[in-house]
């Protein structure tokens, strides 16, 4: 048996949250089971447990979570018994699965139990997941950005931190937008070229200061909120430029259509649980390269035992802190 949180039926977290112990799972065919060290909360786990789009319970019971990190301790048939003792981090646990990673133990095929570079703690193992494989495909589904300018919208989150990272390491000129002293410090510190504090800033002011910078324009814009930015996005980009965006706040929003006709725009929607199998394993290739390389990481803000995880997602719905939130086991 193993400690674990799941919920049963959708609702507050107070409310629907139950830790408990439940049958430790064994590995199949091509799995792995991970001994949890460190368990990612992300906004996508919070939208599931409220019913945010209607879906329902997809299982009768889920055990949260899609990022985690920790070691191998069992695999299944066809998988290398070298792998036993290996520090990983895991994307997908709760993709289609009913059981994530808020637990002493999760099984995920073993391709998506990525080696942990060494240095490189399980907690910031636990952040990589669905923000890093997102801002992966972000920068690099339009095709290479080695030489172009690309501008990350909402640079200070954890999406946006990582797309400067990953466009950094890929040779892209980068610039960032931000609306918080905090949030313009992790964007420098994730590799940006030049932040810009757009708070308080009105579409044109915005567009001149990115300007200034990028006179021949925007080749590429990785976007956290298509709904209020589209408009500024197509002022900026250049003729046969590209948006990506993962996330909006008006799920039917207003489009300046003919201008981004006329710019010959392409236009890409992400839903990181819908990439394609390489482009998952080439992010994750990519995120071990830039920490390996110069980027330290995401900035990890809060930290709750599996008995508080309810107040863990309480802090991620209600935005009461800035950067990643982790359960810890």
């Amino acid at each position: 048996m193993m400690k674990a949180a799941w919920y049963e039926r959708q609702g507050p977290p107070s409310d629907v949250l139950v830790i408990g112990e439940t049958s430790t799972p064994e590995p199949g065919p091509g799995e792995v089971r991970i001994r949890v060290s460190s368990s990612g909360v992300n906004p996508g786990d919070v939208k599931k447990r409220q019913d945010t789009f209607g879906l329902g319970m997809a299982y009768p019971r889920v055990i949260p979570h899609s990022d985690g990190a920790g070691v191998i301790d069992q695999v299944g048939d066809g998988v290398s018994a070298s792998r036993v003792g290996e520090r990983v981090w895991c994307f997908g646990a709760q993709s289609y699965r009913p059981f994530g990673t808020a637990a002493e133990y999760v099984v995920v095929p073993s391709n998506q139990a990525v080696h942990l570079p060494d240095g490189v703690s399980f907690d910031q193992g636990s952040c990589l997941g669905i923000p890093g494989i997102t801002a992966h495909r972000a920068v690099h589904v339009a095709g290479s950005v080695s030489g172009r300018t690309v501008l990350v919208q909402g640079g200070g989150g954890a999406v946006g931190q990582c797309a400067i990272a990953l466009a950094r390491q890929a040779g892209a000129r980068v610039i960032a937008t931000v609306r918080s002293e905090r949030d313009e410090r992790v964007a420098a510190g994730a590799g940006a070229h030049l932040v810009v504090r757009s708070n308080n800033l009105s579409a044109e002011e915005i567009v001149d200061r990115i300007q200034n910078h990028a006179p021949n324009s925007i080749d590429h814009i990785v976007e956290v909120a298509f709904h209020a930015n589209i408009d500024v996005d197509e002022m900026l980009l250049a003729p046969n430029g590209s948006i990506a965006t993962y996330a909006t706040g008006n799920p039917e929003p207003v489009i300046p259509f003919w201008p981004l006709v006329f710019k010959n725009t392409r236009l890409f929607f992400l839903g990181s649980d819908d990439f394609p199998e390489e482009a998952k394993l080439a992010a994750a290739l990519g995120l071990n390269a830039a920490l390996e390389g110069k980027w330290t990481g995401l900035e990890v803000e809060a930290r709750y035992s599996l008995t508080s995880i309810a107040e863990a997602h309480e802090a991620v719905e209600q935005r009461t802190v800035s950067g990643r939130v982790l359960v810890t086991l």
